[in-house]
């Protein structure tokens, strides 16, 4: 759904200064058998979300939300993981910038935006004994006056294809139109499952916690069914005993459970 062809642009007095910010946590499953599998997961995660794609994704929202990006930075973290953050200019103020043809060697991405920001956060993790290994990404994308981070939501999902997804959606300030009423949203919005495609919302349970009298919005995903071959790293199931596919499915589950309801499950609390 694109927010800016809903209906008639609305006519304003000045600039559209409404704050529109939109905010991704995405989470990634995966279960290896011994340290060595662990080790090549977290190494095998930031080559395949490296500098380079990173750049990529980044640019192709820019794209979709109708910016220009200004400036890109990047940044690299030991012993893993990256960053990103984006500022960009409405259509029609672009700013030429010649470093943006050169590759970035490393795995944090700053890409400046006028008036607006991206960032995405990577965080690759493993629990020190069960062999569940977790992926996170952490995007931010956040705009002022029309241009619109909602109609990039599709895109994020499917790119990054997360086990778990909670997403925070949030109109702050205010605008006014040509009388001078104060208005503090500029779109229709019940809730931000409004803006994901069918074939999206078929394939992940979801829960809204949303706050209207604030605009806020809040909704998680969570995959419906899963395959526990997707899970396993360098191995499958046709690998293990029944007993081993049963106590790894069960730790699966636990772990999808807990960041999706944010809480700990089966276990005393420290």
């Amino acid at each position: 759904m694109n927010m800016t062809n809903q209906r008639e642009k609305m006519k304003l007095y000045g600039f559209n200064n409404l704050t529109k910010s939109l905010c991704f946590n995405m989470f990634d499953i995966c279960y290896t058998k011994t340290v060595e599998d662990r080790v090549a997961y977290l190494e095998y995660i930031d080559e395949e979300y490296n500098a380079e794609r990173l750049t990529s994704i980044l640019k192709e929202v820019s794209n979709i939300i109708g910016a220009n990006i200004l400036n890109i930075s990047v940044q690299d973290y030991e012993p893993q993981g990256s960053s990103v953050t984006i500022l960009i200019c409405e259509e029609g103020k672009r700013i030429e910038n010649p470093e943006l043809g050169q590759t970035p060697q490393d795995a944090l991405i700053l890409a400046h935006l006028d008036k607006s920001h991206l960032a995405v956060h990577t965080y690759p993790e493993y629990h020190p004994d069960g062999g569940v290994c977790t992926f996170r990404v952490d995007i931010d994308v956040s705009t002022c006056g029309e241009i619109s981070p909602l109609n990039a939501l599709n895109y994020l999902i499917n790119k990054f294809d997360a086990d778990i997804i909670t997403m925070d959606y949030r109109v702050r300030g205010f605008t006014r139109n040509i009388y001078g009423k104060k208005l503090f949203i500029d779109h229709d919005l019940v809730s931000i499952q409004d803006y994901i495609d069918s074939e999206l919302k078929d394939k992940y349970q979801m829960i809204d916690v949303n706050v209207y009298q604030e605009h806020i919005f809040h909704t998680k995903c969570k995959v419906k069914e899963a395959d526990i071959d997707e899970y396993l790293f360098h191995f499958t199931k046709d690998d293990i005993s029944p007993k081993e596919v049963a106590s790894i499915s069960a730790k699966i589950t636990k772990e999808r459970d807990e960041i999706f309801y944010g809480r700990n499950m089966g276990v005393q609390e420290i």
